[in-house]
C-alpha cells in the first residue's frame, strides 16, 4: 500500500528557534503536496501555541521564500484552466486563498506578541509587520484575479484595515526589507498596497495568465513611485479614489460619499515612467534592461504597457459606446465545431473536391446506416459533437458586447475565447470574443461579450500548399464582410496558428476562391482574425 496515512493534527511546540529552523530544514520541497502540509501544520502550531515575539517574527520571516515558492506551484493546477473549475481545481484554489490568509493572521497574531518600544529597530519592526500582513492578504485577493474567481465579502476591508493602522501609526512609508524582491531592494506597507490598486485597476479578469503575471511583477516594481495621500478640504475631488471603510479598491468619486475616509492615489511619476519605458521600447531596449522581465517580447510589452497608460494614470476609461440595461436570454455557443453549425445551420461537410472519409464519418454513417435520412442532423449527434448552445441571461448591453450570466451548468469557457452568440432580441448568430470572465461563489458565470463586426458566412478553408503532415483535409473557418460605417475591414476568422503574411489559402463558401492573407488584426485564446485580398 503506497498511500501515505494524513498524520493527526498534533500541535508542535516551537520554543526557540533552533527548534524552528530544525523543522524547517526538513523540509521536502521537491515534494509540493507534502511541503504544503507540513507548512500548514507549522503555522497552526505557531497559532495554537505561539514562542516568544521575537522567535515567532523570526520564523515567519525565514519560511518567506519556501511558502510562496510552495503557493506558487500550487497555483499552476487551476491557473488558465477554463471556467467553472472543476471540482479539484476549486479545492486547491480555496487551499491557497486559505494559506495566504492565515499567514497574514499569524503576522498579525506576532503583533500582538511585540515588547511595546520607541526605538527605531521597534518602530522598523512593526512596520515589517504591518508590511506581511498587507502582502499576504494581498496575495490572497490577487489568487482570486489569477483564478478568475469573485471576491468574497471582507477581504478588502480586511487590506484597508491594515493600510489605515500603517497610516495611523505613521509607519505606512517606512522602509524594510524584502526578501521576495529580486533586486534586493526595500520595500513598504504604502507600496504594498498600491500594487494591489494598480492591479485592480488594470481589469485582471480581462487579462490572460501570462498578462496578469506581467501586470502584477510591473505593479510591484514601479508601487514605490505612487504616493497615497488623505484629501484635503480645499482640494477637488479626484477622478478615482479609495474609501478604507468600504469593501472594494478604487471607486470614482461619485460612488464615495464619506471625504474622511477618502485617500488620493498620485502616479503623475508612473505615469513619466511608463511613457519612457514606451520610449525605450521603441528604441529596441530589451525588456529585460528595462525591469519588465524576460517572458514578453517588446511588441507585447509595449501592446500592454498601452493598455495600463490611462487606468495606470488615473484618467476615465473612454467609452465608444453607452451602456444600458437589458433583460432577457441570449444563445451561446464556443468551440469551432459549435459556432459553424450554429451560424450555417448545417453540419460540416468537406468539399467535393476534397472529400475523404475520416474515421469519425465513418463511425456515424456505420451508426445510422439504418435512419431514414442518415445526413439529417440527430440531437443525440448534436450533443456528440458539443454543437449545442448555452442559455445565458442578458444583465445589460451596448452596441459591440453584452454582459451575461449563466447560472445553469454549461460547458467550459475561457477569456479570449471565440464564441458565437444569438442576441435575445436578434434571431441569427453573430461572432463574438469573451472580453472578460469571472466565476462567482456560487459557482455561476459572469462575462463580458464583445461582438465582431458584421454578419459572418461560414466557410471551409486549407493552405494552398499542402505542407508536412498537411492531409489537404479543409478547415472551419469564417469569413467577415467590411463595415465602412466604423471603418471595420473584412477579414477572415481563423484557427489559432494558421496566419503568416503573404500565406494563400484556398477558401470554400458559396464559391471557391484564393486569398491571400495581409495582416493579423487581433487574436484569441483558439482563434486569429486576419485581412485577406482575393488572388
Amino acid at each position: 500500500m503506497s498511500a501515505v496515512l494524513a498524520r493527526p493534527s498534533v500541535t508542535m511546540k516551537i520554543p526557540d528557534l533552533q527548534t524552528g529552523f530544525q523543522i524547517l530544514s526538513r523540509l521536502p520541497l521537491a515534494n509540493i503536496e507534502q511541503s504544503r502540509r507540513e507548512l500548514d501544520h507549522f503555522l497552526d502550531s505557531l497559532l495554537r501555541s505561539p514562542p516568544p515575539g521575537a522567535v515567532y517574527l523570526q520564523l515567519l520571516e525565514q519560511i518567506r521564500i519556501s511558502f510562496c515558492f510552495i503557493q506558487e506551484e500550487l497555483a499552476r493546477r487551476y491557473t488558465g484552466k477554463p471556467l467553472p473549475l472543476g471540482e479539484v481545481d476549486e479545492e486547491d484554489f480555496q487551499d491557497v486563498v486559505a494559506s495566504w490568509l492565515k499567514v497574514a493572521r499569524a503576522y498579525g497574531h506576532c503583533a500582538k506578541l511585540q515588547e511595546p518600544g520607541d526605538s527605531p529597530a521597534d518602530i522598523e519592526q512593526l512596520a515589517l509587520i504591518l508590511h506581511r500582513c498587507i502582502y499576504y492578504t494581498g496575495m490572497g485577493i490577487f489568487e482570486h484575479y489569477r483564478a478568475r474567481q469573485a471576491l468574497p465579502a471582507g477581504l478588502w476591508l480586511n487590506l484597508h484595515g491594515y493600510y489605515a493602522s500603517a497610516e495611523e501609526w505613521g509607519l505606512a512609508t517606512i522602509p524594510v526589507p524584502d526578501s521576495l524582491d529580486s533586486l534586493g531592494r526595500k520595500t513598504h506597507c504604502t507600496a504594498a498596497f498600491a500594487s494591489l490598486l494598480l492591479t485592480d485597476l488594470a481589469g485582471p479578469y480581462s487579462l490572460s495568465v501570462s498578462q496578469l503575471a506581467m501586470v502584477w511583477r510591473w505593479a510591484n516594481h514601479w508601487a514605490p513611485l505612487v504616493s497615497i495621500q488623505p484629501l484635503l478640504a480645499d482640494q477637488p475631488l479626484p477622478p478615482f479614489v479609495v474609501d478604507l471603510m468600504q469593501d472594494y479598491g478604487l471607486r470614482t468619486s461619485n460612488e464615495c460619499p464619506h471625504p474622511e475616509n477618502l485617500r488620493r492615489i498620485d502616479t503623475s511619476r508612473l505615469s513619466m515612467q511608463m511613457n519612457q519605458t514606451r520610449q525605450q521600447l521603441q528604441l529596441r531596449i530589451p525588456p529585460m534592461q528595462l525591469g519588465l522581465g524576460d517572458d514578453a517580447s517588446p511588441a507585447q510589452c509595449h501592446h500592454l504597457l498601452s493598455r495600463l497608460y490611462r487606468p495606470w494614470s488615473m484618467l476615465r476609461a473612454v467609452r465608444q459606446f453607452r451602456r444600458h440595461r437589458a433583460a432577457g436570454t441570449s444563445k451561446v455557443c464556443s468551440g469551432f465545431e459549435g459556432i459553424h453549425f450554429q451560424i450555417s445551420r448545417t453540419e460540416f461537410q468537406q468539399p467535393d473536391n476534397a472529400h475523404a472519409y475520416s474515421r469519425q464519418d465513418f463511425d456515424r454513417l456505420f451508426a445510422f446506416r439504418h435512419t431514414l435520412d442518415p445526413t439529417q442532423m440527430l440531437e443525440v449527434r448534436q450533443i456528440q459533437l458539443g454543437l449545442g448552445a448555452d442559455t445565458w441571461q442578458v444583465i445589460d448591453q451596448c452596441a459591440n458586447g453584452f454582459r451575461l450570466l449563466r447560472t445553469l451548468a454549461g460547458r467550459r469557457i475561457e477569456p479570449g475565447q471565440l464564441v458565437s452568440i444569438c442576441p435575445h432580441d436578434g434571431k441569427s448568430y453573430l461572432l463574438a470574443q469573451v472580453a472578460w470572465l469571472m466565476q462567482e461563489q456560487s459557482g455561476g458565470l459572469i462575462a463580458g461579450i464583445a461582438a465582431l463586426p458584421g454578419k459572418p458566412l461560414a466557410v471551409a478553408a486549407r493552405p494552398l500548399v499542402r505542407e508536412t503532415g498537411d492531409e489537404g483535409r479543409y478547415h472551419r473557418a469564417f469569413i467577415l464582410p467590411a463595415v465602412p460605417a466604423i471603418a471595420a475591414e473584412q477579414s477572415l476568422i481563423l484557427p489559432a496558428g494558421w496566419f503568416r503574411a503573404e500565406r494563400i489559402l484556398e477558401v470554400f463558401g458559396d464559391r471557391l476562391m484564393h486569398v491571400k492573407l495581409q495582416r493579423r488584426m487581433s487574436e484569441g485564446q483558439d482563434f486569429q482574425r486576419v485581412t485577406f485580398t482575393v488572388v
